[in-house]
């Protein structure tokens, strides 16, 4: 019988590199499979009982998730802006006073300091016209992005909000979606506005 010569070292670790690439794949492609096992539309409650909510549901059931989801401070909300000259951009808060001749003062006065403050509430048509991408009226010129003030006046917040980057932020994104789900912590993930596909 002919011996066979021991593996040498660099051998070894190019087959276990190997194998540690195959496990990564897999281990990638048992998560992808394991949240669209678990992947339902998304249950919550209203008025005391469970509902699914999938696409073709009302608008408002629509609307009542992602408040729910998404439940920050009522009395006011940021909006986006930018600059289209400067490529500036950020958020500020709604106001219903915002730009008016003689009574706004911006930039010269933050809004925070502003004496003619006039926040809008969070409502359901500001919810609509987030998710919809633009408002409807005579005012409504471009797209509308609703923010949030999640930190409530009482120092309390409702949510957290993750953010996950770099090469593999998908493969993140998805492993912590399956930690929360066994560990029976709700969890939503929503892409933002420079996510790639």
């Amino acid at each position: 019988m002919k011996e066979i010569p021991p593996e040498s070292s660099a051998a070894q670790a190019a087959r276990i590199r190997g194998r540690i690439a195959e496990l990564d794949a897999e281990r990638t492609a048992l998560t992808r499979e394991l949240v669209q096992i678990t992947k339902r539309p998304t249950e919550w409650m209203a008025n005391g009982g469970a509902s699914m909510l999938t696409s073709a549901s009302p608008a408002a059931d629509k609307i009542a998730l992602f408040r729910s989801l998404f439940a920050g401070r009522a009395d006011v909300f940021p909006r986006r802006w930018e600059n289209a000259r400067s490529g500036k951009s950020g958020y500020a808060p709604a106001c219903a006073n915002e730009w008016k001749p003689g009574v706004c003062e911006k930039p010269r006065i933050k809004c925070g300091e502003c004496p003619h403050q006039a926040f809008i509430a969070v409502n359901d048509s500001v919810i609509a016209a987030h998710l919809r991408g633009h408002a409807r009226g005579r005012d409504s010129a471009g797209e509308f992005v609703a923010g949030v003030y999640p930190l409530l006046p009482d120092d309390t917040c409702g949510f957290l909000a993750a953010d996950f980057d770099g090469a593999q932020w998908s493969d993140t994104a998805l492993a912590y979606l399956v930690a929360c789900r066994a560990r029976r912590v709700p969890a939503a993930l929503e892409r933002s506005r420079f996510g790639q596909s």
